[in-house]
């Protein structure tokens, strides 16, 4: 995650995501400000929700991952195809596998 998270005050600063990675690659860059919590004072399920979100910076802990050469070299491909690093695209897919598998097992 990057240490320079972008902080959202207002829920207008928040976009109408059109899918679940659409949405994901927002989070991964933006964060939940104190000001959006106030807002929701008195609210306790809108509070909730925002609990769930990002709300500061938070560093990275590193992970040593073992790749296949062919899986390694794929992910690069991709991740270059995508413009963007493979190490990053590799931790979009782990959050959006893991956000899938959260849902199935109604962790959410």
């Amino acid at each position: 995650m990057p240490e320079d998270l972008i902080i959202v005050n207002d829920p207008s600063e928040i976009p109408a995501f059109e899918t679940e990675a659409e949405e994901a690659e927002f989070w991964a860059t933006h964060a939940m400000g104190d000001a959006m919590f106030d807002r929701a004072e008195g609210d306790p399920e809108t509070q909730a929700f925002l609990r769930t979100l990002p709300t500061r910076p938070r560093r990275s802990n590193p992970v040593s991952l073992r790749l296949g050469v062919d899986l390694e070299r794929r992910l690069r491909r991709l991740a270059e195809v995508k413009g963007t690093p493979y190490q990053t695209l590799l931790k979009e897919f782990v959050l959006e596998r893991v956000y899938e598998e959260e849902k199935r097992h109604h962790l959410l």
